[in-house]
């Protein structure tokens, strides 16, 4: 009994030391930004549900519930100990793999992409987990070889490993989230210590590849337009329309912004998936230049906590983790902003915890799960 309530006293201690070394910062950013994400989503979609005669609340309500369940998730990741995830990161790898397949026989088609799960009223989108399965599957096999040097073939096994699921993300089709997979797993080379010359080579064979795949016409009419869109923005066509909307939203917000539900771009939905991809132009027409700028300012101290749990991680399969995490992060924030303003090639990558979507919600937040829970373990 003694030994009972000396374990229990033990474990209690353990936990109040971790709690202390919660990243209260990055937790009060990722709050912040996601309640801003669940207003934004409720601006974006609340005239033209009333105009339907449609609940007006109806993306609220479950962007809401995609929120608190994310929520959810960052806390479970967090608190079990991020070392036994090493145990468990083929396995999520695995299982991604499978359901990438299995959709392509019972997966959910929209807009001629077949990408979701259809589960009772849920969509499941497998390809907004393929980022955080990479991350897992990466880290784990480099930190399980941490004494040896990445050489040619170890290289090779990791390109496969990254380039089966994404060719099965580009085959959806779904590019944006192939692109961030492919940025997100060169982050983690760098930080796994691969040779430059190795990593120059991978830059130039994927430069020669991306300039084949356009020029041979391997990309669907409307995705080789969205890439080709930002360099020629008056293009007639879906996409050119799309960037010209997006342009005169984020323009009109002035300095200060039209007003929560009196900016007319957004009530009068000009502005193609708004509430998805292009839910920055709600921010920039409703919010202005001061609500932008103070939405990219807390991705940046996000970003900032995410980076400094990556350089305080304990060990390398720390590093591994949080690192793939800022990449993540970091690059859907730069590429979602960047498509909106004309400065990015048009992708289908939701900006993180804004933009409506709960496989996307709920993997953002289980990715800062991640970091928390390496900075949290710094110590211990």
């Amino acid at each position: 009994m003694a030994q009972f309530v000396l374990d229990r006293r033990r474990h209690q201690a353990s936990w109040r030391r971790l709690l202390l070394h919660v990243d209260v910062v990055l937790v009060l950013c990722t709050l912040a930004v996601s309640a801003l994400g669940v207003l934004m989503v409720y601006t974006a979609t609340r005239a033209q549900l009333v105009q339907a005669g449609l609940n007006p609340h109806h993306y609220l309500d479950r962007q809401a519930v995609w929120t608190l369940l994310g929520l959810v998730a960052m806390i479970l990741v967090a608190s079990v100990d991020y070392r036994r995830y090493e145990g468990w990161g083929y396995a999520f790898y695995g299982l991604i793999l499978v359901m990438l397949v299995g959709i392509f026989a019972v997966g959910r088609s929209a807009l001629g992409a077949a990408r979701w799960y259809q589960i009772g009223p849920v969509q499941v989108q497998p390809s907004a987990f393929g980022a955080l399965a990479l991350i897992l599957a990466v880290a784990t096999y480099c930190h399980r070889r941490r004494d040896e040097r990445i050489g040619l073939r170890r290289l090779l096994v990791l390109l496969a490993m990254a380039g089966i699921p994404t060719l099965l993300v580009v085959k959806q089709p779904d590019l944006g989230s192939a692109i961030v997979m492919v940025v997100t797993f060169v982050a983690m080379l760098v930080v796994a210590g691969v040779r430059a010359r190795y990593l120059v080579g991978l830059g130039i064979l994927g430069l020669v590849g991306l300039v084949a795949v356009v020029s041979l016409g391997m990309l669907k009419s409307y995705q080789a337009a969205r890439i080709t869109t930002f360099l020629h923005p008056n293009t007639p066509g879906p996409a050119g329309y799309t960037l010209q909307q997006s342009k005169i939203a984020i323009g009109s917000g002035g300095v200060f912004g039209q007003g929560l539900f009196k900016a007319p771009q957004t009530n009068l939905g000009y502005v193609p998936e708004q509430y998805t991809d292009f839910i920055f132009t709600a921010v920039g027409e409703q919010l202005g230049f001061v609500g932008a700028a103070s939405l990219l300012g807390l991705f940046a101290l996000m970003v900032w906590r995410l980076l400094r749990a990556a350089q305080l991680a304990k060990d390398q399969y720390g590093r591994l983790l949080a690192g793939g995490v800022v990449a993540f992060i970091a690059f859907s924030v730069f590429q979602n902003v960047g498509m909106t303003m004309g400065i990015m090639p048009i992708t289908g990558i939701p900006l993180p915890l804004v933009s409506y979507g709960g496989s996307a919600t709920i993997a953002f937040f289980a990715s800062i799960g991640l970091a928390l829970n390496v900075a949290m373990r710094r110590y211990t």
